[in-house]
């Protein structure tokens, strides 16, 4: 059996390299999302996969099922606001699993909780009226 020495340091770099050049190979529309509120305000969503999703700070969010054509399912908005990331993300990924949801979209540009909070309502009396199976509601 042969074995070889790794420079954590080198192999560390050499694989934040590769994620970065993956999450910036697709392109700008499948890595930001517009969501409409029922204001006609439009609040930009960074997408990621549901497993791949980093911690992430006090934030709102869409959970979304994506069917096979890429027609996109709202299956829950809602707001993250505790003071551990990692505690937001094990929320998220909780809810989206039981949800059946494949990806998160997050919006982070909320100034303080109170902002977050108007968005998230916002964004429930927009998409509440549309009728979709499960309670889901389809993207705009």
């Amino acid at each position: 059996m042969a074995s070889r020495i790794i420079d954590i340091a080198e192999a560390r770099r050499s694989r934040s390299a590769a994620k970065a050049v993956d999450s910036y190979a697709a392109p700008v529309s499948e890595r930001f999302h517009f969501w409409t509120g029922a204001s006609g305000e439009r609040y930009v969503h960074s997408v990621y996969n549901l497993v791949d999703c980093p911690a992430i700070p006090s934030a709102n969010y869409v959970l979304v099922r994506r069917d096979a054509s890429g027609v996109c399912y709202a299956m829950d908005i809602g707001r993250v606001d505790e003071r551990a990331p990692s505690l937001n993300l094990a929320r998220i990924r909780q809810l989206g699993a039981r949800l059946g949801a494949t990806e998160v979209h997050i919006h982070l540009l909320a100034s303080n909780g109170r902002q977050g909070k108007l968005i998230e309502f916002d964004l429930k009396s927009a998409l509440a009226g549309d009728s979709c199976s499960a309670g889901a509601r389809v993207c705009h």
